[in-house]
């Protein structure tokens, strides 16, 4: 097969290919256990250590009169901590991530998990990394107002459409502005300075919009925003296939995104291109910070060698541990750095951009304390992610970090499959 299909046949040929009961950090050699729905909606993006700081869940009780809902119709909601001190007029808005749903059929599987119904969301998480409330944690954003804005649409909070034969509600676009006003009625409307962050699927939505983010505040409101793991690349799979393009193209027509998606992509480019953030970034006009791992470990374990684009099994053993991939997987590997780093060309020209390309195998950083800032942090040029982040936002240094290529980083905290 060339592409991905339904839910059912990618739980046949592997569960996506990454049905995985643990992995392991190489440097700290820490254990985390993957439950099913995120093995098979990406990995989980938080890491939150000792005594992690516990936020519960708020629901947005208007929302529904604004037909902001759930795939399954329920609230949305967000997890919101109070800043103080010199941060009490600061605010920071995370976007959670967690895959996609192309089809109908995964996306009825998905409103019955917390990516499609506040049913069954945690009704208290962690914060950790750029989440955190403590200064040796998380140096430059620690006493600011910290929200974390739930993700139940299946589209990086982009639809406005539904499916009622399925009854399934396609209404990212509204969750994501019921969520400002929300936040605004709490004190955001008062922000002297803001960053609009995501990880995954929630970093492609703070790319998407950033700039409506912009517009929420006056010019002298301090406005940028963050892509972590977010840069999804159309790039070819193993088998020379467009897995991505067509499981992108799933998600575009099912919620009908060519409405959504912004006119100043789509009036030259077809809709799906234009859910391809490396396709986005050049009309952006709000500061924009792009940190990724050159070899994020979500596209190459399912975009580039899931096990439709590799029936053989010849990639198995180098996805779940690079160290195992042949010479030739490696030169494959490096020609995805490469499309990401041209990708990447015009953007990094922008004096008011940052970047942070660093040679791991990763996925997500800023949410998980030992890759945002710990003792043993990934870095490039001796800098750790939040003081790179931090320098790039109080434009105390311009941030351009690009790594050199593997294996030379040994800095990086690679994930690895077991």
């Amino acid at each position: 097969m060339e592409k991905l299909v339904s839910l059912w046949v990618v739980l046949l040929v592997g569960i996506f290919s990454i049905w995985v009961d643990g992995l392991k950090q190489l440097n700290n050699v820490t254990d985390i256990s993957l439950s099913f729905e995120e093995s098979l909606f990406g990995l989980s993006s938080e890491s939150p250590g000792d005594n992690p700081l516990m936020i519960d869940l708020t629901l947005i009780q208007g929302a529904s009169a604004k037909g902001a809902v759930c795939l399954d119709g329920t609230l949305p909601g967000y997890h919101l901590h109070r800043g103080y001190g010199s941060g009490a007029d600061s605010w920071l808005i995370q976007l959670e991530g967690g895959g996609w749903c192309n089809n109908k059929r995964s996306c009825v599987y998905r409103k019955k998990t917390r990516r499609g119904s506040s049913m069954y969301m945690e009704k208290r998480i962690p914060f950790a990394g750029i989440l955190s409330n403590k200064p040796e944690e998380n140096p430059d954003f620690f006493n600011w107002n910290r929200a974390k804005v739930r993700y139940c649409d299946g589209a990086s909070f982009a639809g406005d459409s539904e499916y009622k034969a399925a009854d399934l509600k396609f209404k990212g676009q509204r969750i994501w502005s019921a969520a400002m006003d929300e936040l605004m009625t709490k004190g955001m409307n008062n922000a002297t300075q803001v960053l609009l962050s995501g990880c995954s699927a929630g970093a492609l939505a703070s790319i998407l919009h950033c700039d409506k983010f912009r517009s929420l505040f006056p010019a002298s409101t301090k406005v940028k925003c963050l892509s972590d793991a977010g840069l999804f690349l159309d790039a070819l799979d193993v088998s020379g296939g467009h897995t991505m393009r067509n499981f992108f193209g799933g998600v575009v027509s099912l919620q009908e995104l060519r409405k959504t998606l912004p006119s100043t992509c789509t009036d030259h480019l077809d809709p799906i291109s234009c859910f391809f953030p490396e396709n986005l970034i050049a009309n952006i006009t709000t500061p924009l910070f792009i940190l990724n791992a050159a070899y994020d470990s979500w596209q190459v374990t399912s975009s580039l060698a899931p096990g439709s684009a590799d029936p053989q099994g010849t990639w198995r053993d180098c996805k779940m541990n690079h160290e195992h991939c042949t010479a030739s997987q490696i030169q494959f590997l490096q020609e995805f750095r490469n499309h990401m780093l041209n990708a990447l060309k015009g953007f990094s020209k922008t004096e008011q951009n940052g970047l942070f390309i660093n040679s791991c195998f990763a996925h997500c950083q800023t949410e998980k304390q030992d890759t945002w800032f710990a003792d043993d942090s990934p870095m490039i040029g001796n800098k750790p992610i939040a003081l790179a982040v931090g320098d790039w936002y109080f434009d105390r240094q311009d941030v351009k970090a690009l790594d050199c290529a593997y294996p030379c980083d040994k800095t990086c905290h690679n994930l690895v499959f077991k």
